[in-house]
Protein backbone atom coordinates (compact mmCIF):
# COMPACT_ATOMS: atom_id res chain seq x y z
CA UNK A 1 0.00 0.00 0.00
CA UNK A 2 2.76 2.56 0.72
CA UNK A 3 3.83 2.36 -2.94
CA UNK A 4 0.43 3.66 -4.11
CA UNK A 5 0.68 6.62 -1.72
CA UNK A 6 4.09 7.53 -3.12
CA UNK A 7 2.69 7.25 -6.65
CA UNK A 8 -0.20 9.58 -5.77
CA UNK A 9 2.26 12.13 -4.39
CA UNK A 10 4.40 11.95 -7.52
CA UNK A 11 1.35 12.30 -9.78
CA UNK A 12 0.06 15.24 -7.75
CA UNK A 13 3.47 16.94 -7.89
CA UNK A 14 3.58 16.42 -11.65
CA UNK A 15 0.08 17.88 -12.03
CA UNK A 16 1.02 20.94 -9.96
CA UNK A 17 4.17 21.55 -11.99
CA UNK A 18 2.20 21.13 -15.20
CA UNK A 19 -0.46 23.58 -14.02
CA UNK A 20 2.09 26.14 -12.82
CA UNK A 21 3.89 26.04 -16.19
CA UNK A 22 0.70 26.56 -18.20
CA UNK A 23 0.87 29.50 -20.60
CA UNK A 24 -2.74 30.55 -20.09
CA UNK A 25 -4.24 30.60 -16.61
CA UNK A 26 -7.98 30.96 -16.18
CA UNK A 27 -9.04 33.82 -13.86
CA UNK A 28 -10.72 32.99 -10.59
CA UNK A 29 -14.51 32.99 -10.24
CA UNK A 30 -14.36 36.29 -8.33
CA UNK A 31 -12.25 37.91 -11.04
CA UNK A 32 -14.71 36.74 -13.72
CA UNK A 33 -17.67 38.01 -11.66
CA UNK A 34 -16.09 41.43 -11.13
CA UNK A 35 -15.11 41.70 -14.79
CA UNK A 36 -18.71 40.97 -15.85
CA UNK A 37 -20.12 43.44 -13.31
CA UNK A 38 -17.66 46.19 -14.24
CA UNK A 39 -18.30 45.74 -17.95
CA UNK A 40 -21.83 47.11 -17.46
CA UNK A 41 -21.20 49.41 -14.50
CA UNK A 42 -17.52 50.39 -14.08
CA UNK A 43 -16.44 51.46 -10.59
CA UNK A 44 -15.69 55.10 -9.90
CA UNK A 45 -12.21 56.38 -9.14
CA UNK A 46 -10.98 55.55 -5.64
CA UNK A 47 -8.00 57.30 -4.05
CA UNK A 48 -5.03 55.10 -3.32
CA UNK A 49 -5.07 56.08 0.35
CA UNK A 50 -7.79 57.54 2.50
CA UNK A 51 -7.61 60.83 4.39
CA UNK A 52 -4.63 60.27 6.74
CA UNK A 53 -5.76 62.97 9.22
CA UNK A 54 -9.12 61.29 9.77
CA UNK A 55 -7.55 57.87 10.26
CA UNK A 56 -4.91 59.21 12.66
CA UNK A 57 -7.50 61.06 14.76
CA UNK A 58 -9.77 58.03 14.93
CA UNK A 59 -6.93 55.67 15.84
CA UNK A 60 -5.59 58.08 18.44
CA UNK A 61 -9.00 58.50 20.07
CA UNK A 62 -9.78 54.79 20.14
CA UNK A 63 -6.37 54.09 21.66
CA UNK A 64 -7.09 56.35 24.63
CA UNK A 65 -10.54 54.87 25.15
CA UNK A 66 -9.27 51.30 25.14
CA UNK A 67 -6.39 52.23 27.47
CA UNK A 68 -8.81 53.88 29.92
CA UNK A 69 -11.08 50.81 29.86
CA UNK A 70 -8.19 48.41 30.52
CA UNK A 71 -6.78 50.54 33.35
CA UNK A 72 -10.26 50.90 34.87
CA UNK A 73 -10.76 47.12 34.82
CA UNK A 74 -7.36 46.53 36.41
CA UNK A 75 -8.10 49.09 39.13
CA UNK A 76 -11.53 47.48 39.79
CA UNK A 77 -9.95 44.02 40.14
CA UNK A 78 -7.27 45.36 42.51
CA UNK A 79 -9.91 47.08 44.66
CA UNK A 80 -12.13 43.97 44.67
CA UNK A 81 -9.24 41.70 45.69
CA UNK A 82 -8.17 44.18 48.39
CA UNK A 83 -11.72 44.36 49.74
CA UNK A 84 -12.07 40.56 49.81
CA UNK A 85 -8.69 40.23 51.52
CA UNK A 86 -9.66 42.90 54.08
CA UNK A 87 -12.96 41.15 54.88
CA UNK A 88 -11.30 37.75 55.14
CA UNK A 89 -8.63 38.84 57.64
CA UNK A 90 -11.15 39.41 60.48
Amino acid sequence: MPERHEQDDQEREFDLKWADNAEHKEPSARARMLAARWKENPPGPVPFRGDPDHVARQRHRSGWVSTAIVLGCVAAVILLLGYLNFRGSY
